[in-house]
C-alpha cells in the first residue's frame, strides 16, 4: 500500500508505504521512519523480507520530506510524529498490537525520540549508528562544530528531496565565513543549520532532542548496533548503559544488547574500513540479527538470543569477536603513558616519546596553528567517504607537518589490548583566548604505517562547562581532558603506540579562528602559538584502558 496518509495531531499527513504478508490476519509490525525517501530499493527489499516472514513493514517519510506534508526541521518533530504514527499503526486491522522500530542514523533518532512517550504498542527497538545527544556527538563535539557533517548534511537535506551534492565545490563551501552565512553563500537558506550555529552551547534547544535524561522513562528492549569508526559509537554505548542502569523496569534493563564491529557509518558493508581489511569474520548479517530480535520480542520465539552475552565487540588487530557482559569491562586496568621530549616533538617525530615513567624537567613542545592552513581530515569517524576519508588511514602524511606533535612508545614486547574509552590529559597554553586541541591514537606498524585508531578534540572555552564557556588567558597553562572516543584494538607485539596532537582536523571539524569571538558570527582569523607542557608538574599523559591478556 503506497503513499498511505497517516494523520498527525496537528492535521499534517505523513506518507507511509506498507508491505503486508500475503495472508489474512493481523501481524506484528516493523516501523522505519526516515528523512531519506521511503521509496528506495532498500526499503522495497526490506518490505519483502519482513512480509515474507510474517511481519507488516511500514516505512514513513518524515515530516516535510518526499511525500509527507509539512516542513522538515531536523530532529525536533520526531517525538510526537513518531508517537502518533505508532498509535495509528496499533489501531490498524493488519497490526496485532506489537510494533518494533528499525532504522539507522537519523532513522535511529526517530526511534529514540518517541520512546519515552510510552506507546503501548511499542515492544522493541533496533537503532543503528545513533547518538545519545545531538550536541555532544553530532552537531558538536566538546564544543567543536562538526563542519563537514553539519554543512554537508544540512545543504543536502535542505529541501523536500535530497539535493545534488555535485553542484558544490566543497572545499570552497567549507571555507565559507562567517559560518552563520555558509548555507546562503552556497545558495540555500537552511533554518535548522543556522540554528545549530546560533545554539553553539549546550542549552534547552539541544536538551529537547537528547536521550540522556529520558532513559528512566523508556520501557523497551533495545538492540543497539554500532561501528568503531562511526562518529556515534560512544553515544551508542551511553545509550546502552543508560538503559541497563536506568531503564524503566528490571525486565527492560536486562533486555539491552549491543554489537560493535570494525565498521564505519554503513555497518557491515565490507571487510575493508579505510586502508585495513578486517577479514571475512568481520562481516555480520545484521538484517538476520534484527529479525532474531524481533522474533523474540514481537513473536515470543525462544531463539536463544537472550542467552548470548549482551555485548558483542570486535577486537581489531586480533580481528576476533568477543562476548562481554558490561561496559566498561570490569577487568580494565587504566594505565597512564606520559609525554616526553626535548622540545622537538613537532619537528622530529622521534623526539617525542610515550612511556609509563612520569616526566622530569623537560622543555615545552611548541607549534603554530594557522586556521588558514588547517590539518586536513585523513581518516577517522564520519558518514560519507565522498567528502572526507573515513576509517583507519595511514597518518604519515599528516605527521609530516610541523603543526603536528608525535609521541611514540617503545616497541611492544607483547600484545597490548586497548578496549574502552581513551583519554588524553594535557596541560596546554596558547597565545589565543580560545583555540582547539585534538589528540589521536595511532597504531604504529613495524613497516612504518601509522594507522588511525581513535581521536578526540576539545574547544578550550568548553574545558570547564558545556553550558557556560570561558575564555583563556593567553600564555597561562590549563588542564584539558580530551576523550578520544572508544575503541577495541590489539596493539601487537612489535608494534608501537603513538599519540599525535595538533589543533585542527578540517573539514571534519570547523577551524577555530583563535579570536574568542562569538561562534560563527564573523570571518576574522588569527594564528595561535600552542604549547604542550610535560614536566613533573604538570605531567601531560595518555590514559589507556588496558585489558589483561594473561
Amino acid at each position: 500500500l503506497f503513499n498511505v496518509p497517516v494523520p498527525m495531531r496537528d492535521g499534517v499527513n505523513l506518507s507511509a508505504d506498507i508491505y503486508l504478508p500475503d495472508a489474512p490476519g493481523a501481524f506484528p509490525t516493523v516501523l522505519n521512519r526516515t528523512p531519506y525517501d521511503n521509496s528506495t530499493q532498500n526499503h522495497a527489499d526490506l518490505g519483502g523480507f519482513y512480509a515474507q516472514r510474517g511481519y507488516v513493514y511500514v516505512v514513513q517519510d518524515c515530516r516535510g520530506r518526499y511525500d509527507s506534508e509539512g516542513v522538515f526541521y531536523s530532529y525536533h518533530d520526531d517525538a510526537m510524529d513518531g508517537y502518533d504514527t505508532q498509535e495509528w499503526i496499533g489501531g490498524q486491522p493488519w497490526c496485532n498490537g506489537s510494533i518494533g522500530t528499525s532504522g539507522e542514523s537519523y532513522g535511529g533518532h526517530t526511534q529514540w525520540m518517541p520512546a519515552p512517550l510510552g506507546s503501548r504498542y511499542l515492544k522493541a527497538m533496533v537503532p543503528r549508528v545513533t547518538p545519545s545527544d545531538i550536541w555532544k556527538e553530532d552537531a558538536y563535539s566538546a564544543g567543536v562544530f562538526r563542519l563537514a557533517l553539519g554543512l554537508f548534511w544540512g545543504l543536502r537535506h535542505s529541501g523536500r528531496t535530497r539535493q545534488n551534492a555535485d553542484v558544490h565545490d566543497w572545499d570552497q563551501v567549507f571555507r565559507s565565513l562567517p559560518l552563520i552565512e555558509a548555507d546562503r553563500q552556497a545558495g540555500r537558506d537552511v533554518k535548522f543549520y543556522q540554528d545549530w550555529v546560533i545554539h553553539s552551547t549546550y542549552d534547552d534547544y539541544w536538551r529537547q532532542v537528547s536521550n540522556l535524561d529520558k532513559y528512566h522513562e523508556i520501557d523497551v528492549p533495545i538492540f543497539h548496533m554500532a561501528g568503531w569508526f562511526d562518529a556515534y559509537t560512544g553515544g551508542a554505548l551511553i545509550n546502552f548503559n543508560g538503559m541497563v542502569l536506568q531503564g524503566r523496569t528490571p525486565e527492560t534493563r536486562r533486555g539491552q544488547k549491543i554489537i560493535i564491529g570494525p565498521w564505519h557509518h554503513n555497518l557491515s558493508a565490507s571487510t575493508m574500513s579505510g586502508q585495513l581489511d578486517f577479514g571475512p569474520q568481520s562481516m555480520v548479517d545484521l538484517r538476520a540479527l534484527e529479525l532474531r530480535w524481533f522474533d523474540y520480542c514481537l513473536k515470543g520465539i525462544d531463539n536463544g538470543i537472550m542467552d548470548e552475552p549482551p555485548i558483542q565487540l570486535f577486537v581489531m588487530g586480533e580481528n576476533v569477536w568477543r562476548g562481554e557482559h558490561e561496559w566498561p569491562l570490569a577487568r580494565t586496568q587504566h594505565s597512564s603513558y606520559y609525554l616526553h621530549s626535548q622540545g622537538g616533538a613537532g619537528r622530529f617525530v622521534s623526539d617525542g616519546s610515550l612511556t609509563t615513567e612520569p616526566p622530569g624537567d623537560e622543555p615545552v613542545d611548541r607549534y603554530v596553528y594557522d586556521p588558514e592552513n588547517p590539518v586536513p581530515t585523513w581518516g577517522g569517524t564520519f558518514h560519507d567517504p565522498a567528502v572526507v576519508k573515513i576509517g583507519p588511514w595511514d597518518q604519515r602524511p599528516i605527521e609530516a607537518r610541523e603543526d603536528v606533535l608525535g609521541y611514540t612508545g617503545p616497541v611492544l614486547e607483547k600484545d597490548v589490548e586497548v578496549t574502552g574509552t581513551v583519554v588524553a590529559k594535557l596541560y596546554v597554553a596558547s597565545s589565543a583566548p580560545d583555540t582547539d586541541f585534538t589528540a589521536r591514537l595511532i597504531d604504529l606498524y613495524p613497516d612504518g604505517r601509522a594507522m588511525y585508531v581513535c581521536e578526540g578534540v576539545i574547544r578550550t572555552r568548553f574545558r570547564e562547562s558545556d553550558e557556560h564557556p570561558t575564555l583563556m588567558e593567553p600564555g597561562q597553562v590549563y588542564e584539558l581532558t580530551i576523550k578520544l572516543e572508544v575503541t577495541s584494538n590489539l596493539f601487537k607485539q612489535g608494534h608501537r603506540i603513538r599519540l599525535d596532537i595538533t589543533s585542527s582536523n578540517y573539514p571534519r571539524n570547523d577551524r577555530n579562528p583563535n579570536t574568542g569571538h562569538p561562534f560563527g558570527m564573523d570571518a576574522e582569523m588569527r594564528v595561535a602559538e600552542q604549547a604542550i607542557h610535560h614536566t613533573a608538574q604538570p605531567p601531560s599523559h595518555l590514559v589507556l584502558p588496558i585489558i589483561p591478556r594473561d
